[in-house]
């Protein structure tokens, strides 16, 4: 069953000698959608500046680490002839696809903004930089950035609804390509052909293996999503140039469906809504109160709860987390990743095991985006030991609750057995996160907003924080010059201190 006020679209492979007129593909029906975009309701440009917010608070905290501070470096080589858009955490603009490819690395770089999760997982946040950045450099306005991010948001959450990449090894971003141009598009009011030809270009060049986000994952991971949304801005402006794309790029012979999904035979089934429908996904999104895999959310919650029932800690012998497949296969032990037990693994190897995070939620009760994941903390020899006690087990009910169609109904936690030295069994369970909609506290505006204030302290100054948000929350009324004042600027010393970086090409 669809999601309400959303139709179903059949889409599968079609042989080359098939008649398949161009207004049954799949891009040309995403491109009618961003092309008729209406103004985003009230709800939903409340939830934007909710998502900008919170785009910007985790990459505040990420500005002085490796991945955004190289990032960073390539865009500031590539300063704007003319327009341009901010690169966050400095006072330039650089070219519109770079500001996206610098500001997207520091949103991802720390796995703590929002999340949609179905058939296929997604963060929908990543919408936001390469559309902002689009929007500042062609002079758009607040109410066409809003439009813009409903709708790159409508998109990506719609195909994750229907269509599975990780089943075929696919990274998650081949969504999120299509988004950004369908965001774009419809910020920008482009023609139906220009987006179409986008969106299929942007799918093309964003498609991409799962291996990313599988072994030793490196920093890449945070630069996948961020190509993504540079790749897009290139793609809409290859189109607006009248230049085309591969089509029809999902359902064509030697397509993504053939060649890199369920191949021939396959049928996806994607929720739409109609051409000038609300556009309402954001609001199906849910953020992270905790620096880890979305999926990882209510079991640091279940943690924190369950340390005043264990007591002492060394009593533990094993802990066994039932989960749903998807955790179980990609953060878990189902994953086959020794990794993931490795104390000297990379933090982004780390946030992707959630048996470390598991017993570090247990013997601290607090997670912290940085000291959480320090060498010094995975590999104190106590943490070792249980992490080494903890595995997770694949669970029917839980993974049928992790793809029930009803949102409110939806869980993407576990049940933790916990058996002690002396043979007593302990057990626990939660559902979804503290913070997710549907959990103990939900997150709020005055939630993003502490969020912001909490990882922008001692990197971006109190009076910027506090234009910024006075910004943010007049997202929806921003004239085209008030645009790029959607940015932050770290404060003086910030970056400076962190250790220099190799020079590269640029």
């Amino acid at each position: 069953m669809p999601a309400p006020g959303l139709s179903v679209h059949t889409v599968r492979t079609r042989r080359s000698a098939e008649d398949f007129p161009r207004d049954e593909h799949l891009a040309w029906k995403i491109a009618q959608i961003a092309a008729q975009a209406p103004p985003a309701c009230e709800t939903v440009r409340e939830m934007v500046v909710n998502r900008i917010i919170d785009d910007a608070a985790v990459a505040a905290a990420s500005l002085t680490r490796r991945p955004p501070r190289a990032a960073r470096a390539q865009a500031l080589a590539h300063p704007a002839a003319s327009g341009g858009a901010p690169a966050w955490g400095v006072d330039s603009a650089v070219s519109p696809e770079w500001a996206a490819w610098a500001n997207g690395v520091a949103v991802r770089e720390l796995d703590f903004h929002d999340t949609f999760l179905a058939a296929e997982y997604s963060h929908p946040g990543d919408n936001i930089p390469p559309i902002l950045a689009a929007c500042q450099h062609a002079g758009a306005s607040g109410a066409d950035l809003v439009r813009g991010i409903a709708t790159g948001y409508e998109i990506q959450i719609d195909l994750a609804r229907g269509m599975c990449l990780h089943e075929h090894k696919i990274d998650h971003v081949a969504h999120l390509g299509p988004s950004v141009a369908a965001g774009i598009g419809a910020a920008l009011r482009l023609d139906p052909e220009v987006i179409y030809q986008a969106i299929g270009q942007a799918l093309h060049t964003t498609t991409a293996t799962r291996q990313s986000r599988k072994g030793a994952i490196s920093s890449w991971k945070a630069y996948a999503p961020a190509y993504a949304g540079k790749a897009a801005i290139e793609a809409v402006d290859r189109a607006m140039r009248g230049e085309g794309a591969p089509a029809p790029i999902w359902e064509g012979e030697d397509g993504v469906i053939a060649r890199l999904l369920g191949g021939p035979d396959a049928v996806y089934e994607i929720p739409l809504p109609a051409p000038g429908a609300p556009q309402r996904a954001i609001l199906d999104s849910y953020t992270k109160e905790h620096s880890a895999e979305y999926q990882a959310q209510a079991i640091i919650d279940l943690a924190f709860r369950l340390r005043g029932r264990i007591g002492d800690l060394s009593r533990i012998a094993t802990v066994t987390l039932h989960t749903s497949h998807h955790t179980h296969t990609v953060i878990g032990t189902g994953a086959n990743d020794p990794q993931k037990f490795d104390p000297h693994a990379s933090r982004e190897t780390l946030d992707h095991s959630v048996m470390y995070i598991f017993a570090v939620a247990l013997q601290d009760g607090t997670w912290h985006h940085e000291r959480s994941y320090s060498p010094e903390r995975a590999q104190r020899p106590d943490t070792v030991e249980l992490w080494r006690k903890v595995a997770t087990a694949e669970d029917g009910e839980w993974t049928r609750r992790y793809h029930d169609p009803d949102p409110a109904a939806r869980a993407f936690g576990a049940r933790a057995e916990i058996t002690l030295d002396c043979g007593e069994v302990i057990v626990d369970e939660l559902a979804v996160a503290d913070a997710h909609p549907q959990g103990a506290r939900p997150f709020g505006r005055s939630q993003y907003v502490a969020k912001f204030r909490s990882l922008a302290d001692g990197v971006v100054a109190p009076d910027e924080q506090d234009r910024f948000l006075a910004t943010a929350v007049r997202a929806a009324e921003l004239r085209p010059d008030e645009l790029g004042l959607l940015t932050f600027t770290a404060a003086g010393g910030a970056l400076a201190a962190a250790p220099s970086l190799p020079e590269g090409l640029f």
